[in-house]
């Protein structure tokens, strides 16, 4: 009984929450220096669906369909796959701090983006995005084989992100400092603070494949991260192999956030408070929290996006900038707010 009011709750929750990215979504569309109607939007999408013609310029469905509508898409992608990762990541280590770039990930995209365009790796086969994907994947190797042989616990995970997040730090800023010139620098330095400009229907069918696969495994697992809240010894003891769904849930969060970085830069934040926002709506249990928590960081990133490409406009404000401009005060209320109604930092 208790099950099946728990299963729709979360139906519930899932079903309010797509209205929600389904209302944000279209007028973020609208939003811009071309003045475009709801009503066009949807004449747009119907268009190219199958439906009658929208009547609109090429320029204007230009706009719609080829800049605004996959920009809007990719930015709720990101913001539900950086969020889906950081909720995995905070039960999974037992750590409230942690979110998606704790393991060094986004550091290593970076470098790899940094070498392809400054350095010219890959003698130009190599893609920004691709060597983003590489240098992503040869940090979080890094990270496995040093929590590996350090003991394998969570804390030597971390402490290993953490040490990985430095040295690939150190690694692009070296690179940036002694072989790029000022425009290179600027270009690289925007895409570093994230940026949905470049936004195009392949990075959003990519990033919505890779979440929804990723999203599966953690629903899959969403008992065992439920034990893990206890920590890895109660886990075991209720029959979790502890090390096996660990491994699984880190890759698969890993794999996640690569593909995220390497298709819009360094978005920080976003993993890290609002699982904490989703957890005080849902309660601890993860078969509502990850869905919830996704669709909570998709509605996130499609207002944030909007507000920094109109805000200053005609200049862009990156979106990494805004998302913790916005995330460090949401980030207070719901560290204060949780210590009233616990007494403790919420985890």
């Amino acid at each position: 009984m208790r099950a099946a009011r728990t299963g729709r709750g979360t139906v519930v929750f899932c079903c309010l929450g797509l209205v929600a990215l389904a209302l944000s979504v279209a007028p973020a569309i609208t939003i811009g220096q071309a003045g475009i109607a709801a009503g066009d939007v949807w004449r747009v999408v119907a268009e190219r669906l199958g439906g009658a013609e929208s009547g609109l310029s090429p320029l204007r469905e230009g706009i719609v369909w080829e800049l605004r509508l996959p920009r809007a898409l990719l930015a709720a992608v990101c913001g539900a796959g950086l969020a889906l990762c950081g909720a995995v990541l905070q039960s999974l280590l037992r750590n409230p701090l942690a979110d998606p770039f704790v393991l060094g990930v986004s550091s290593g995209a970076s470098t790899g983006a940094v070498a392809v365009v400054v350095l010219g790796v890959g003698g130009g086969a190599l893609s920004l995005s691709a060597g983003a994907f590489a240098g992503a994947v040869l940090s979080f190797g890094l990270v496995l084989l040093l929590a590996h042989t350090s003991g394998g616990t969570t804390d030597r995970v971390l402490l290993s992100g953490v040490a990985a997040m430095q040295l690939f730090s150190a690694l692009t800023s070296f690179i940036v400092f002694t072989s790029a010139d000022a425009e290179q620098t600027r270009g690289v330095l925007f895409w570093l603070l994230g940026s949905f400009g470049t936004a195009g229907w392949g990075e959003v069918a990519l990033g919505a494949g890779v979440l929804s696969a990723v999203l599966a495994v953690c629903l899959c697992h969403a008992p065992a991260l439920d034990a893990f809240t206890f920590g890895q010894e109660a886990a075991a003891a209720l029959g979790v192999a502890v090390r096996r769904v660990r491994l699984t849930l880190l890759l698969a969060t890993a794999l996640l956030t690569a593909v995220l970085v390497s298709s819009a830069g360094a978005i920080g934040f976003v993993g890290l408070v609002l699982p904490h926002a989703a957890r005080a709506l849902t309660g601890p249990a993860h078969r509502r929290l990850l869905p919830v928590t996704a669709l909570v960081g998709a509605v996130f990133l499609v207002w944030v996006d909007t507000a920094a490409r109109t805000l200053l406009d005609p200049r862009e404000l990156p979106v990494g900038v805004a998302t913790s401009l916005v995330g460090v005060p949401a980030f207070v209320v719901v560290l204060h707010r949780g210590r009233r109604a616990t007494g403790r930092v919420p985890a």
